[in-house]
């Protein structure tokens, strides 16, 4: 059975519900399609034009709009980038309150806003998403 992240990960970047966890890791490898990107996009920055550069930069961008899908690399940078806009909506319950966390600086962070570190590396968005897990389960954040 395909767990509930992995539902709602599939969910935030439009590709349907995968039948397994190997099937969603399968549509990394393959591409995603460009609309993820898009659609991702929409739902956290959808007032800055820009923000799908800071994922892929514009040339490569205009190339893999021909191809209509995505490297593997660029695919998992935006998994990792669903996954956590997923685990900010779990936690904020609406995507205004989920935007401004990610957007605000944060202490933990050193002062870096949340999608600037799950932008950056991997191990900044699983500190986001641990962040976000003790904002869950009220512990200190």
């Amino acid at each position: 059975m395909l767990a509930l992240k992995e539902q709602s990960i599939a969910s935030v970047l439009g590709i349907g519900k995968p039948t397994s966890a190997m099937g969603y890791v399968a549509a990394i490898e393959r591409g995603l399609p460009i609309q993820s990107l898009e659609r991702v996009t929409r739902q956290i920055a959808p007032g800055d034009s820009d923000f799908k550069y800071r994922l892929i930069a514009k040339a490569t961008l205009a190339r893999r709009q021909k191809a209509k899908r995505l490297s593997p690399e660029e695919s998992d940078r935006l998994s990792r980038i669903a996954q956590v806009w997923s685990c900010a909506l779990d936690v904020w319950q609406t995507e205004v309150d989920a935007r401004a966390f990610l957007n605000r600086p944060h202490a933990l962070l050193e002062g870096r806003t949340p999608i600037e570190a799950a932008l950056k590396t991997e191990v900044g968005a699983r500190m986001v998403e641990e962040i976000l897990g003790r904002l869950k389960h009220g512990t200190a954040a």
